[in-house]
């Protein structure tokens, strides 16, 4: 069987080489349609048992990011409230009541019941992951990406997730990155300082 080939340069670049972590944004709107098309993206990414726990809340309206800016640390409040789209991940500690559907082959709603320390591992951990599935997704539809923490997780949670079983993770600005806030890229650990082959 052919193996499917790597994927261009030029998409590698877009997606890790070339993208960076954006602090200034250009004026130019990003359309519900794309916000859209990079959550079919994003969503695609795998889960354990297919758990999917990531909520995303997508603020596009000045009213929805002044509701946001009070809870911010005042370095992110620029980064936030000129950026077209600010999304909060946050995940849903409640997931496992949607696993008949998701992972309808067995009983995996069991798993989990009762168990809190393994629904609050496995809601973050792949709460995690599909934000960053989000990120990857919308650079790959050619939006740049400002994730960073930095802000009232609790006050989040109390006005974006009033039921209280969904928590914040972090927070990422969406748009076109002005180049003229970046900063120089900073280092990365080398092949040999953070891998080990065994």
């Amino acid at each position: 069987m052919t193996q499917p080939h790597a994927v261009a340069d030029q998409a590698l670049d877009q997606l890790f080489r070339h993208a960076r972590t954006q602090n200034k944004w250009l004026d130019k709107p990003v359309s519900p349609t794309l916000l859209q098309a990079v959550y079919d993206l994003a969503r695609m990414g795998p889960t354990s048992a297919n758990c999917s726990p990531a909520r995303f809340v997508f603020l596009t309206s000045e009213d929805a990011k002044e509701k946001l800016r009070p809870l911010l640390l005042p370095g992110n409040v620029q980064k936030v409230v000129t950026a077209p789209v600010t999304v909060i991940i946050g995940h849903d500690l409640k997931f496992y009541e949607h696993l008949p559907k998701l992972f309808p082959h067995t009983d995996a709603r069991s798993w989990f019941l009762g168990n809190e320390a393994l629904i609050q591992s496995t809601a973050f951990r792949n709460g995690t992951l599909q934000g960053a599935y989000l990120m990857m997704a919308a650079r790959s539809l050619g939006l740049d990406c400002g994730p960073m923490s930095g802000f009232d997780n609790a006050g989040v949670d109390k006005v974006f997730f009033p039921d209280g079983h969904v928590k914040s993770n972090f927070i990422c600005a969406l748009g076109y990155g002005d180049p003229s806030g970046l900063f120089p890229r900073s280092p990365r650990f080398s092949f040999e300082e953070a891998c080990q082959v065994l």
